[in-house]
This record gives C-alpha cells, sequence and structure tokens, in this order.
C-alpha cells in the first residue's frame, strides 16, 4: 500500500481482499460490482468518443474473467447509447467463468457480434481492453497475446479497463505484451504498479472509476478522503 496526494494505491494482495471484504462481510454481489465497472467504463468510453455514439465503432476485447465480464456490461450500454459494439474474445466459452459468461449471453441476445478471429481493429473508433485484470503474474498467452500485439498495432485510442492487459498490477512491470493504454479506468482505488517507473507509457491518462465500494471499506484500507462527489471517472 502506498499514498499519493490523498489517494491510497494497493497491491493487487490488497485488491482481493477488499473484493472479499465487499463480498463476504458485506453480501455484495459480484453482479452488481460488475454492472458498476461496466457501467462507469461506458461512460468513461463515451468521454473518449467526445460524447457522441452514433456512427462510432467500438471493440470490446474481453478474457474469461471479471475483468473481461466488466468489458462486456460496458459494450452492452455503450450499445444501448447508440454505438456499433462488437466483442474480440480472447477465450473460448468453456474457459469462462460463470459471471462473466452470463454476460457474454445477454450480449448474444442483444445480437452484438462476437467475434474471435477475422478482426481489424484499426477500423474502430476505440478500443476497450477488457482482456485480464489485475491478478495477472506472468506473460500473456495465446490469443489474448495476439489481440493485446493487434491492439497496440491498430494506432487506435484505447481505453483500458482497471489495469492495462500485460501489466504488474503490483509492480508494474509490463510483461509481453503489454496494452499501451491511451486511458486506464482503474476500479476503486488506484494500483501500486501506477507509480512505477515507466508504468505512465502503458497506463496513459489515469482515472478511478466509483463502483460503490461502502466508505467503511475504503477507511479499512488506509483512504480516508471521500474520493467520489460526483457520477463521472475521477481523473489523478
Amino acid at each position: 500500500m502506498q499514498e499519493k496526494a490523498g489517494i491510497v494505491y494497493v497491491t493487487s494482495d490488497e485488491m482481493r481482499r477488499i473484493d472479499d471484504v465487499i463480498i463476504r462481510e458485506f453480501q455484495v454481489d459480484v453482479l452488481m460490482l460488475m454492472e458498476n465497472a461496466g457501467r462507469a467504463t461506458a461512460i468513461m468510453g463515451l468521454q473518449m468518443l467526445q460524447g457522441r455514439t452514433i456512427g462510432k465503432r467500438v471493440a470490446c476485447l474481453v478474457g474469461g474473467g471479471n475483468n473481461g465480464g466488466d468489458g462486456m456490461v460496458a459494450a452492452r450500454h455503450l450499445a444501448n447509447w447508440g454505438a456499433n459494439v462488437e466483442m474480440i474474445v480472447g477465450t473460448i466459452k468453456d474457459r469462462m467463468k460463470n459471471v462473466p459468461l452470463g454476460q457474454l449471453h445477454i450480449l448474444e441476445k442483444m445480437g452484438i457480434p462476437i467475434l474471435s478471429t477475422h478482426y481489424i481493429l484499426r477500423d474502430y473508433d476505440l478500443l476497450i481492453d477488457g482482456l485480464i485484470g489485475y491478478g495477472l503474474e506472468d506473460n500473456p498467452r495465446d490469443r489474448i497475446a495476439t489481440i493485446i500485439k493487434d491492439a497496440n498495432a491498430s494506432g487506435r485510442p484505447i481505453l483500458a479497463l482497471d489495469v492495462p492487459s500485460g501489466m504488474n498490477a503490483t509492480t508494474g512491470k509490463a510483461y509481453d505484451p503489454c496494452i499501451k493504454a491511451t486511458a486506464t479506468l482503474t476500479l476503486a482505488l488506484p494500483k501500486t504498479g501506477f507509480l512505477a517507473p515507466g508504468a505512465s507509457l502503458y497506463v496513459g491518462d489515469l482515472y478511478l472509476a466509483d463502483i460503490s465500494i461502502p466508505r467503511n471499506v475504503y477507511q479499512r484500507f488506509g483512504q480516508q478522503n471521500i474520493l467520489f462527489q460526483k457520477d463521472s471517472p475521477l481523473k489523478i
């Protein structure tokens, strides 16, 4: 845990403990957290699209974990707001966790295209990176590694969800490959890795999302100041 400008930065282990307290002690459902994270991501995406969705193409790059589920929720909101959204999926359904798989089923029913190959990322106005969450400790592999490389080569704006995929959230080490984001919307509290020398090359502009964590949970982990006073991402 570190502090900068009155904001606490947490390691991946500390973030797991926060998640555990929220879910087990406060009985906040994972779906609620995912909905809040995804909606905040959609709002940030709308901001990066300069407030316009009609005629805009958005690709949500997602893995099979809860980070991917957050990205799928963002895709649903942006599609509902008029964007032309497509999903680029980095894992097969059989390897998805149950909660994000449920989100994928919603998108299928909405008729949102779900692709794993044959995509051209430079054709989109915005890429949302929900491939890997804060628990990564080694190089991304297989299809996810390919999607990261394709995203970086596309030249398009990239919004990373929580942590740029390919970065160690605790140390800031950029594995090979690692998303080079235009902006990162991190959830609840920023991660200590963002303070590492050179991390800004991958993080881009850093924003913080309110996912409705109880204030006394923040206080328990050292965050005494009130972070959120309006329903929009906080630039830090």
